[in-house]
C-alpha cells in the first residue's frame, strides 16, 4: 500500500489509542520506562517526530499554522485534526 494513502497512524491517534513508541523520542514505551522530555515537548508545543505504531522518524514539515508529519509506513497526520475548537 502506498504510505500516502494510509490513514493508520491517523486513525490510532483520532481513536485515541495508546501510542506504543514516544512520538517525541522514538523510544518503545514501557510502564517502567522514565523519558526525558524538553520543555517545549513536556508542554505539548513540538510535532511529533517518531510514528506512534512503528518507531520510525517522521519527515516532518513545520507552518504557521501548524504541522504535517509523514511516516513511511503508516501514512501522514495533521495536526487541524487535533485543533480546540
Amino acid at each position: 500500500m502506498n504510505p500516502q494513502q494510509s490513514q493508520e497512524l491517523l486513525s490510532a491517534l483520532l481513536a485515541g489509542e495508546p501510542a506504543i513508541f514516544h512520538p517525541n523520542t522514538g523510544q518503545k514505551i514501557a510502564e517502567e520506562t522514565d523519558i526525558q522530555l524538553s520543555p517545549s515537548a513536556r508542554a505539548g508545543l513540538e510535532a511529533p517526530r517518531f510514528c506512534q505504531l512503528c518507531g520510525r522518524r517522521m519527515v516532518v514539515q513545520i507552518r504557521p499554522t501548524g504541522w504535517q508529519a509523514q511516516c513511511s509506513r503508516h501514512g501522514s497526520v495533521d495536526s487541524v485534526y487535533f485543533e480546540q475548537r
